[in-house]
């Protein structure tokens, strides 16, 4: 799953939210390294909506212009914590490899 993926699913995780909350929240939970323009967003709601991980839960109108909420379903959820547990085992074969000594590493050269 690709990062962007991965944080518009976690945005959605806690409540169905417009476009514009979307971005803001994906650029929260990311600390800043997923920015997303408004294409990239409804292109990938689009393409998560034809996986059946997202869907419409609202459509209002605001200051005339349609405003779209989108709900994570059961399968983006599924997919979310099974994305989760991948990155948490991949973490853990870094975290958990011991390092090798810094005094077997460094090499004195003779001066």
């Amino acid at each position: 799953m690709r990062e962007p993926t991965y944080f518009i699913l976690a945005a959605l995780q806690d409540e169905p939210l417009h476009g514009y909350a979307i971005v803001k929240r994906v650029q929260d939970l990311s600390d800043g390294r997923v920015r997303l323009t408004t294409g990239t967003l409804y292109a990938a709601l689009d393409r998560l909506a034809g996986e059946e991980m997202v869907r419409l839960a609202a459509e209002t109108v605001v200051n005339g212009r349609a405003r779209r909420t989108y709900e994570l379903t059961a399968h983006g959820l599924s997919a979310l914590q099974e994305e989760a547990a991948r990155l948490a085992a991949a973490a853990r074969i870094v975290r958990d490899r011991s390092l090798p000594s810094t005094a077997a590493t460094v090499r004195t050269v003779p001066a």
